[in-house]
């Protein structure tokens, strides 16, 4: 028998279209795939975006350098830290600033607390989609936690608006960073507690082990970033590929899986956490005093030229390119999405696979549609 005729559930069956979203809560916002079907088996699948386009490269253009900021806490808005973090850190390299040592670790605290926020989100609903309903409920609790923080230095929950070019707004308010320390350091056991209710569970591996397999070598060819690359065992991360910031100062591990599918990801994901904590742990540790921002003009005027830089955000590598003419709006200002890039792979990871795996396989991409649409 055939490979494709093996794949087929009942030999004599006709293959189907259904449009799956945008409106299905499993989509994780306006995500439509149109799935051909044989049976319950997935034969091809078509990602179909826009429906969130608000044309935000080009509202870039009408704005001033820190008068774009705002905008890109929208694109991933479970996300704003990071997206700050690459937009100013792309300015400053056209510009050739350097910012404050104390403003650089109070980035990385913003940005990696950014990033156990956003995957505690991707927890909590990634394993609502598969059936799991309690860890919703826990990791929402510590994610509340971060958000508190996040308000206390910014007064922003969610769309921080938390950079500038050249350095930070704000210095860290007084007694900060003791509470920051306290969650830090009660947080991996809260994580274990997670894992006790996930990695070991029957059903849970049931759903995610096998499951959206890719290997090391086809997510490199789909330009795979982040733990959706990590899970099938490349060890790329930006922030130690190209230091940024101040990532260069301090020791953290870069997780990585072995089978390429679901579980493994979620793997990842899951000792990303305890590495942010490591890092924000140092950060505390290292922060020196000084100065939050550097001597920047008030009008911000790159000269011209262009320029391109990542960091390595909660989805993967968040990337900006930026044109200046000269004047105190850029001339274009082009994002490198890393949840436009990973869900390109869909289709691959999906072919051959159940209907329901389709909705365990969007959960492990954790994409973002505003950062997919912009």
């Amino acid at each position: 028998m055939s490979e494709p005729e093996a794949l087929k559930p009942f030999p004599d069956s006709e293959e189907m279209e259904i449009s799956f979203g945008p409106q299905h809560p499993a989509t994780h916002g306006v995500l439509r795939v149109i799935v051909k079907l044989d049976g319950e088996r997935i034969v091809d699948a078509k990602p179909v975006i826009g429906y969130l386009h608000r044309g935000t490269e080009k509202i870039f253009e009408r704005e001033t350098y820190n008068g774009t900021i705002p905008h890109t806490d929208r694109m991933d808005y479970t996300a704003a830290a990071t997206n700050n973090q690459g937009l100013v850190g792309a300015v400053e390299k056209l510009m050739g600033v350097t910012v404050p040592p104390r403003a650089a670790y109070i980035r990385m605290i913003l940005a990696e607390l950014q990033r156990i926020a956003s995957h505690t989100i991707w927890l909590g609903t990634h394993a609502l989609d598969i059936g799991a309903q309690s860890p919703f409920f826990y990791t929402f609790e510590e994610r509340e936690k971060i958000l508190d923080l996040f308000e206390e230095y910014c007064g922003a929950r969610l769309t921080l608006n938390a950079m500038r070019v050249g350095g930070q707004p704000y210095d860290l308010p007084e007694g900060w960073t003791g509470r920051c320390r306290t969650f830090v350091d009660q947080l991996p056991a809260r994580v274990a507690e997670w894992e006790r209710l996930l990695t070991a569970n029957r059903i849970w591996k049931l759903r995610t082990v096998g499951v959206g397999v890719i290997s090391a070598a086809d997510a490199i060819e789909w330009g795979l970033t982040g733990p959706p690359l990590r899970g099938s065992g490349v060890k790329w991360d930006v922030r130690k590929v190209f230091p940024y910031d101040r990532y260069d100062e301090v020791a953290f591990e870069i997780p990585t899986g072995a089978g390429g599918d679901t579980y493994d990801r979620y793997l990842v994901r899951m000792e990303e956490m305890r590495q942010s904590v490591r890092i924000v742990q140092q950060c505390l540790a290292k922060l020196p005093d000084g100065p939050v921002m550097a001597k920047v003009p008030k009008v911000i005027k790159p000269p011209k030229g262009d320029v391109y830089f990542s960091v390595e955000g909660p989805k993967g590598e968040l990337g900006y390119y930026v044109v200046s003419d000269g004047g105190t709006n850029p001339y274009r200002l082009h994002v490198r999405p890393a949840c436009f890039i990973n869900l390109q792979a869909l289709p691959e990871m999906v072919r051959g696979q159940l209907v329901a795996d389709l909705i365990a396989v969007i959960g492990t991409l954790d994409i973002v549609l505003g950062e997919i649409d912009r």
